[in-house]
């Protein structure tokens, strides 16, 4: 079975970093220094900016009402248009070595898709894979409830012999993602429907962070063996080094 690295570590007061620490292992586990790795953890509360959004006319005015609700703003390393993390969401960031990483790019869409969905079923939602009309930073492998709610979005990134398949699950407060994305998406000009936003908690009635994590785990045990492990000094130290170049200017 092959193994997968697993990092519980995260920088919460400093989300700049954990995505430069995303981008550092994809740059490491490329050249051979790192092992393929899963990063699972709670982040802090956050507005995830695209290339698209980098370069909307609206931009600075998005960065400026993200920063108004009290989220910080980064530009992050996979993904179409604005997304939104916080502490009642999971973020995840899978690097896998990859000798034709682009040969394979709907491959680990497909299971990471596959992967999200079977844990929140296991927990008894109705998750089916695709987009819902209106839902925020739309994508075909969306994890929604029911074929009307978004509750997990992926992006991805590759570079030669690896690739960084990433997103975040939400488990509570999807009323909070609604709220900081109307004026964001308004400034960027971007149509959505805030009803199409959910969460584990909007369909169960509760959102257990834990256990949807832990779910989240199993379904990954069931195809790859976990092995615990810490990040990599060398690895936060390249991080250190790029995480200016994710804070929006």
């Amino acid at each position: 079975m092959r193994k997968i690295r697993l990092i519980r570590e995260a920088f919460p007061e400093s989300p700049a970093l954990d995505t430069a620490v995303s981008r550092a292992l994809l740059q490491r586990v490329s050249s051979g220094f790192e092992p393929e790795t899963l990063r699972l953890y709670r982040p802090g509360p956050i507005v995830a900016f695209g290339p698209q959004d980098v370069r909307a006319q609206g931009y600075r005015a998005a960065v400026q009402a993200t920063r108004d609700e009290g989220y910080h703003a980064i530009n992050r390393l996979a993904g179409g248009r604005a997304a939104v993390f916080h502490e009642g969401t999971i973020a995840f960031a899978w690097t896998i070595p990859d000798p034709d990483p682009r040969a394979r790019v709907w491959e680990r869409f497909d299971e990471i898709a596959e992967i999200m969905a079977g844990a929140l079923r296991k927990l008894g939602v109705d998750a089916r894979i695709g987009e819902v009309p209106g839902e925020y930073c739309p994508g075909r492998h969306s994890v929604n409830a029911g074929g009307a709610r978004k509750i997990m979005g992926v992006g991805q990134r590759t570079i030669s012999r690896a690739a960084h398949v990433g997103g975040v699950l939400v488990v509570s407060g999807s009323r909070r993602i609604r709220d900081v994305l109307t004026p964001v998406y308004e400034a960027l000009e971007l149509d959505w429907d805030p009803d199409a936003t959910g969460s584990v908690e909007d369909e169960l009635g509760v959102g257990d962070f834990e256990a949807v994590k832990q779910a989240v785990l199993d379904e990954f045990a069931s195809r790859y063996e976990l092995t615990e492990g810490t990040l990599d000094g060398a690895t936060v130290a390249v991080a250190r080094s790029l995480e200016g170049e994710h804070v929006p200017s």
